[in-house]
């Protein structure tokens, strides 16, 4: 599988060379978000290219792939077209000065390429694989992309809704999926990915796979996803005391 890694690393590295200078035309950064998803579609795209006998759980996988990124990439750029650069990305322009472009094309957009290849291991994988039988592996890992998707699109959706009031504005969504974790949507994307995942076994793939599922899960938990998202309300009374009540992550009952 190795050359078909390389095939997608060079893809990639392309791919995000003209997001990048896409980004510098219109001078702001945050569009690597909209890259995000596509990429994996495009990463999926080029192994089925050099896969010599693609089977019913590769047409699966890239089916799912490209229904999640397609739905993600949309969603991105319907929230971000009315309003300005995001204010991470902000910070890390005024922060970086005049190596701004620079650091940006290597810290966001080509470190982006490289953390979706490895992400992308198990659908790659599954690509690769040699036909197979359907197992309950399969069944299991598609009910919980399902349920990781529907919650990803839900909690967005349900936010997208409450930030379009006014009357909400500096306020803190605490209804519908909400209520049970304080980021529904993220709880969804790390779930998708493993039920990616647990296709790929179905499939026969090799245990190092799992990086996958655990990069994702590592960078929504402790770097890019919660942690970061939540540093804006520190000091919040509205906020913090959401964050006594609610569960950071995994929906749970809200505590009394």
């Amino acid at each position: 599988m190795m050359h078909v890694m390389l095939i997608q690393l060079a893809i990639i590295v392309i791919y995000m060379t003209l997001w990048f200078l896409v980004a510098r035309t219109m001078s702001r950064f945050d569009i690597a978000d909209i890259a995000w998803g596509p990429g994996f579609m495009i990463s999926a795209l080029a192994a089925a290219a050099v896969s010599e006998n693609l089977n019913p759980r590769a047409y699966l996988v890239m089916a799912v792939v490209i229904i999640w990124g397609v739905r993600l990439s949309l969603h991105v750029y319907l929230r971000n077209r009315v309003k300005g650069e995001d204010e991470r990305y902000r910070a890390w322009r005024q922060e970086w000065g005049r190596n701004a472009n620079i650091r940006a094309y290597f810290q966001v957009f080509l470190l982006q390429g490289l953390l979706l290849l490895v992400i992308a291991l198990p659908v790659t994988s599954v690509i690769m694989a040699d036909s197979s039988p359907w197992t309950m592996l399969d069944a299991a890992g598609l009910l919980i992309w399902t349920m990781g998707f529907l919650f990803e699109v839900i909690g967005d959706w349900q936010l997208l809704r409450f930030k379009q009031d006014a009357a909400h504005k500096g306020r803190i969504i605490m209804r519908g999926l909400w209520r049970y974790s304080r980021h529904p949507n993220y709880f969804g994307e790390v779930t998708l990915w493993w039920g990616i995942y647990l296709i790929a076994l179905a499939a026969g793939a090799a245990w190092p796979v799992i990086i996958g599922p655990l990069a994702i899960t590592f960078l929504i938990l402790r770097v890019s996803g919660i942690p970061m998202l939540e540093k804006k309300y520190e000091g919040n009374p509205e906020f913090e005391k959401y964050r006594q009540q609610t569960s950071a992550f995994f929906p749970l009952l809200p505590k009394t």
